[in-house]
């Protein structure tokens, strides 16, 4: 099962077919190719020439180098770090020669083997200082992991859900005894999730599956008022989602959208799949000049930042406000087991 502990292994390569990765790269080899320029220019319009010749080669030969680490992403993600890191190194090499043996001679360029060395050369150290970086960043983001978890508990076990829950079973613990047991049933499963490790990815059917009992519990409560739409006849069941990404956002949506009103509302849930990403959309209603207690947008904030430490740059949340419906919407990148 895929894992959060895979985003920040200390000795694991990048995801070279994660867009944030590969941004970053491409930042960074730019930034060594315009200090080098300084460095050998003396004065910005000679620095300008001077990068921009250099651009004429390190473009073609940084995204066919990316293309083949993309292409090689699998297999180095299975090898042991410095096997992985030799085989990255090799194919960096490969890519940077191949291009420059390409281009160079149109830009009149050296093509001798000294120059070729050189250019070897240079690429091994960019590719010793970029895997230096990720693994710089790895050892950053890390001691992070155990306090994200500790959001992730603590922005979803709010006493109002638990002292509710409880209330709306004893309510009905006599007339409705079987409904009551069921009820506790579906609390302790909830529990038990909200307190298992929420560090691994989980199956999105086995999340809807959980949010469903969380809103029989919530209408247990609030009967007619809380309305339930599902919509997600297109819902991949087996995409993997981090665990706790939907029912924090249906609490947020029932305590600050449904409870305000005076009469039922709506709560719509759709999931899709739409290519290689996975859409979410949450609706309820909106009561901007209640007098509700307003949110603190902790749990919006907790998976944002979970969001971003599984899946970096390639997963996006956004909120907004549209005709008197309040929306979230996320993007993730649709993988499986």
């Amino acid at each position: 099962m895929a894992s959060i502990r895979q985003n920040v292994e200390l000795s694991r390569l990048p995801d070279f077919r994660n867009l944030g990765v590969m941004l970053r790269i491409l930042l960074a080899v730019n930034l060594f190719a315009l200090l080098a320029a300084l460095a050998r220019s003396p004065d910005l319009a000679r620095m300008a020439e001077e990068f921009v010749g250099q651009a004429a080669v390190l473009e073609p030969a940084l995204i066919f180098s990316l293309l083949l680490a993309y292409l090689a992403g699998p297999r180095l993600a299975r090898l042991p770090y410095f096997h992985g890191a030799a085989l990255m190194s090799l194919i960096a090499v490969a890519g940077v020669l191949v291009i420059y043996s390409f281009f160079a001679p149109l830009l009149g360029a050296d093509t001798t083997l000294p120059a070729l060395a050189r250019q070897a050369l240079w690429t091994l150290l960019a590719v010793a200082a970029l895997l230096y970086y990720f693994h710089l960043r790895s050892r950053a983001i890390s001691p992070a992991l155990a306090e994200a978890r500790l959001m992730a508990l603590t922005a979803r076990i709010r006493p109002h859900f638990l002292f509710n829950s409880l209330n709306a079973v004893l309510g009905v613990i006599r007339s409705d005894p079987q409904r009551a047991e069921r009820a506790l049933e579906e609390l302790s499963d909830l529990f038990r999730v909200l307190m298992a490790d929420n560090r691994e990815l989980v199956r999105l059917s086995d999340e809807i599956a959980l949010c469903r009992q969380y809103l029989d519990l919530e209408r247990l409560r609030l009967g007619d008022r809380l309305e339930v739409k599902w919509q997600v006849e297109a819902c991949p069941p087996d995409a993997l989602v981090p665990p706790l990404m939907l029912q924090p956002l249906l609490e947020n949506a029932v305590y600050h959208g449904i409870e305000p009103g005076e009469g039922p509302g709506r709560l719509a849930i759709t999931i899709a799949r739409n290519r290689d990403e996975v859409l979410i959309r949450l609706e309820n209603p909106y009561h901007g000049g209640g007098n509700h207690h307003p949110g603190n947008r902790m749990a919006l904030d907790n998976i944002r930042e979970r969001l971003m430490l599984f899946y970096d740059l390639e997963a996006r949340l956004g909120t907004g406000v549209v005709q008197g419906t309040y929306r979230v919407d996320i993007r993730i990148p649709y993988r499986r087991k």
